[in-house]
């Protein structure tokens, strides 16, 4: 899915893992960025940090040109909320709302890229014994399709060759020969969700990105447009 790069701000948001976060993108660079870690309660905290944000930027809806938002995988109550606030937005100011998925979010916000010929594995933590994973070459081309696999199965779905290893269920994978693991933080966060969506790149549409049977099933919503 790809949108023209809209000259008006981005608004970003991402529920789908140990927090809410919103980033505002504007004039090419985050103009404003909140956080809140957290278990649960992403649907009382979700609202109001965005209306924080847009109150520290002194921007409202209306200013705004397009809406991001983080689609998974992750929490499945995560996901629906924030995608229930970015369709709710985007009907109300008439905006297009596009989705980011978790792994490319966790990807574009790697402090150093793949070495060459060095593959890339986004581990994203789903609180089971089976994780989310996602590979990709040194250029961070997708390497087939998101899987859900337990950690040695996982890891046996490997490329040949040297492995980074990224994203927050990183630490969960046993020790692997030939592979070393990206130093910093690695959840998703909305800032790289604000900066893949002003990029025009891993855009989607705005729906739940579900590798796993989701235990209720999230209603299809309208849309908005660009």
């Amino acid at each position: 899915m790809s949108l023209p790069t809209p000259a008006l701000p981005i608004l970003a948001l991402d529920a789908a893992g140990p927090a809410c976060s919103a980033a505002l993108w504007r004039d090419g660079t985050i103009a404003a960025h909140r956080r809140r870690p957290m278990q649960r309660g992403h649907a009382e905290a979700l609202m109001p940090l965005l209306m924080e944000l847009l109150a520290a930027a002194g921007i409202g809806f209306a200013g705004l040109g397009q809406i991001a938002v983080g689609v998974g995988p992750g929490s499945f109550t995560g996901i629906r909320i924030a995608l229930a606030a970015a369709r709710g937005i985007g009907l109300a100011a008439d905006l297009p709302v596009v989705g980011v998925d978790s792994f490319s979010a966790v990807a574009a916000a790697l402090p150093q890229p793949p070495r060459p010929g060095e593959a890339l594995l986004i581990v994203i933590d789903s609180k089971r014994e089976a994780l989310f994973g996602q590979y990709y070459d040194d250029a961070l081309a997708p390497l087939g399709e998101p899987q859900v696999l337990n950690p040695d199965a996982l890891l046996a779905r490997r490329p040949p060759g040297p492995l980074l290893i990224a994203g927050d269920g990183a630490a969960l994978l046993p020790v692997a020969a030939e592979a070393r693991v990206a130093e910093g933080e690695q959840a998703v966060d909305a800032i790289a969700i604000a900066r893949l969506a002003a990029a025009g790149k891993a855009l989607r549409a705005p729906r739940p990105l579900y590798l796993r049977a989701p235990d209720v099933t999230l209603a299809v919503s309208k849309e908005v447009g660009p």
